[in-house]
């Protein structure tokens, strides 16, 4: 299986069965994540700020020069998810 095709599975099987949409899951996200930054923000984070942040998060941990398969999937599951947040649904 590619890592592209794990990722998919991933976002359209048991994570989205475990915590559910992943637009809304993100709103939250970004939510929780504005009121803990408060007036350190200038403006709320969005749906997408999470997004790259969690990506970000992901290559923060492959810059110890430990690069695992599930790092990657995750990277691939969230740009995927960028995509189905703007369009509105799952491809």
């Amino acid at each position: 299986m590619t890592i592209i095709d794990e990722a998919k599975e991933l976002i359209e099987g048991q994570r989205r069965i475990d915590y559910g949409d992943a637009g809304d899951c993100f709103d939250k996200i970004s939510s929780l994540w504005s009121t803990y930054l408060g007036k350190r923000l200038q403006s709320d984070l969005t749906s997408f700020d999470v997004i790259n942040m969690m990506i970000l998060l992901k290559v923060a941990r492959n810059s110890n020069g430990v690069h695992t398969r599930d790092t990657y999937v995750d990277i691939v599951g969230y740009a995927a998810l960028s995509e189905v947040i703007e369009l509105g649904q799952m491809t």
